[in-house]
């Protein structure tokens, strides 16, 4: 594996989440592995968790790790063939991702999708344009159309917290005030398919993921149905794919309660708008799994650069 791009990057996922757990349980049994390895790390948008966990992932490797919050640190980028630079952008991304490539051994983008072009999101310019052109290996720490380590930090934490072998779970659309992109709910989706488990997703009509994403998998409009018996439930908030990057709806209705929630774990990406999107009580009750998630972050992302270290 030369990039993680996507969670299909993954060969077997089982496999995988078992190493990661490994590593949780030492997570300095490799510290050798990054000696004299830098891992870059550019942010077009703000973070929290994926930025530490990823920075401890890597320093649990004994790599060196370099930062920079390229939106507002860097010049603006352009990515399109032939173009006369004449306008707004100062620097290709050919010439970027080369220079980049000269300073660390593993550069790590997160860049958002920006909801007003579909097709621009979809193609995936920043994170793309540096697997072209870069020399070395890219990680995506979630781009417009995915968001990978968050995937497998999930995938951990079931496989921690399951208590059967094919247990049920509903990704659960929930309201917020703001237009949000499709990447964790199109990774998470991505997951859930090479999982053996009952998989259910529901949100209101007019929520529709891309269906090529979703295809095979079972819809649900009705969120107390979909929610009958379920051992896991995550909760994400996106907005619309059909009409693209559009609010089309703030029900409060499909807010997360207790009484929905039931039996199930509770799970959530952060950051998440307290009772707005689920209600106090779930968030700080004993089914919440939200923290042991974003511990988490530091294993996957510790098992991808693992696993490139290994092939450098």
């Amino acid at each position: 594996m030369k990039h993680y791009l996507s969670i299909n990057d993954i060969d077997s996922l089982p496999d995988w989440v078992e190493e990661a757990i490994n590593l949780k349980k030492d997570p300095y049994q490799f510290e050798g592995l990054g000696k004299r390895k830098t891992l870059c790390l550019l942010f077009f948008n703000n973070s929290l968790r994926t930025r530490l966990s990823t920075q401890k992932a890597a320093m649990n490797l004994g790599m060196e790790v370099m930062v920079m919050n390229f939106g507002s640190e860097g010049w603006a980028l352009e990515y399109g063939d032939g173009t006369i630079m004449d306008q707004g952008t100062s620097e290709h991304i050919k010439e970027a991702a080369q220079v980049v490539s000269q300073y660390c051994d593993i550069v790590a983008i997160r860049a958002f999708a920006g909801l007003e072009d579909r097709k621009k999101d979809e193609a995936e310019e920043v994170i793309n344009g540096f697997a072209t052109y870069a020399s070395i290996p890219v990680v995506n720490m979630e781009s417009s159309v995915g968001h990978p380590l968050q995937a497998l930090a999930d995938a951990i934490t079931m496989a921690e917290n399951k208590t059967k072998a094919r247990p049920k779970v509903v990704l659960s659309w929930a309201p917020h005030p703001r237009a949000l992109p499709h990447a964790v709910a199109n990774s998470f989706v991505e997951m859930m398919k090479r999982q053996d488990a009952e998989f259910v997703i529901t949100h209101p009509e007019g929520y529709e993921l891309n269906p090529e994403i979703t295809q095979g998998c079972r819809i649900e409009h009705d969120q107390d149905k979909a929610l009958e018996n379920a051992d896991f439930v995550y909760v994400k908030n996106w907005s619309s794919y059909m009409d693209y990057g559009k609010i089309v709806s703030k029900d409060p209705n499909w807010t997360m309660t207790e009484q929905k929630l039931g039996k199930a774990k509770f799970m959530h990406c952060l950051p998440v708008r307290r009772n707005v999107v689920v209600e106090d009580a779930v968030l700080d009750g004993t089914q919440s799994l939200v923290a042991q998630q974003a511990k988490n972050r530091i294993y996957s992302a510790q098992v991808v650069l693992k696993k490139i270290l290994e092939n450098l």
